[in-house]
C-alpha cells in the first residue's frame, strides 16, 4: 500500500505500536499490509499504513481473527465487507448474551443468604430455570412454578441434542 505524507522504518512503527517487528512482517506475508518499498527493499510505512496498523489492532480487540481482519480490509465492495461485519457482530452478540447470563447468575449466588449456596431456593430456581430443569418439589411447593422437564431431544441448553 502506497501512501504519503508521514515515512517510517519497519522499526519506528513496531515501537510506535508496540509490536515486534516480525508482527508486521507476518501481517504483510498474510496480504494486510504492503508498505512501499526503497532503497536495498527496505519497507518504508506511510500515513495510510499506520492507519491501517491501528485498523488491525483494534479489529483484533474486538475478537477478529487475522483471516477475517484480511477479508473486510480487502473486501471488493461494501456488501462483502458488511457481511463479515455482520458475521462478527452476531459472534459478540451471542458472546454477550453468555456474559450477561453469568452476571446473572453470580448476582443470584451473591443475593444468597443461604451458608450452601446449593441449599439456596432462588439460586436454585435459577439454575433449575438456565437448564431446563424440573423445579425441586421444595421449591414448587413454596409457590414457584414448576418448570418443563428435559426430555431426550434436547441438551441442557435447550438446542436439540447432538
Amino acid at each position: 500500500m502506497k501512501s504519503s505524507g508521514v515515512s517510517m522504518s519497519i522499526g519506528e512503527v513496531a515501537a510506535h505500536f508496540g509490536l515486534a517487528t516480525h508482527v508486521l512482517r507476518h501481517w504483510e506475508s498474510m496480504g494486510l499490509l504492503a508498505p512501499a518499498r526503497v532503497t536495498g527493499d527496505r519497507r518504508r510505512y506511510g500515513t495510510g499504513d499506520l492507519y491501517r496498523i491501528a485498523i488491525i489492532l483494534r479489529a483484533k480487540d474486538g475478537g477478529f481473527g487475522l483471516a477475517e481482519i484480511r477479508a473486510m480490509l480487502s473486501a471488493p465492495g461494501r456488501a462483502e465487507r458488511r457481511a463479515v461485519l455482520l458475521s462478527r457482530r452476531a459472534e459478540l452478540a451471542r458472546r454477550i448474551a453468555e456474559a450477561q447470563a453469568s452476571l446473572e447468575l453470580i448476582d443470584c449466588a451473591l443475593d444468597c443468604e443461604q451458608e450452601d449456596l446449593a441449599a439456596c431456593p432462588d439460586f436454585r430456581a435459577e439454575i433449575a430455570a438456565r437448564a431446563r430443569l424440573a423445579l425441586p418439589v421444595d421449591l414448587v411447593g413454596a409457590g414457584m412454578p414448576p418448570r418443563p422437564t428435559v426430555n431426550d431431544s434436547q441438551n441442557v441448553r435447550g438446542g436439540p441434542a447432538a
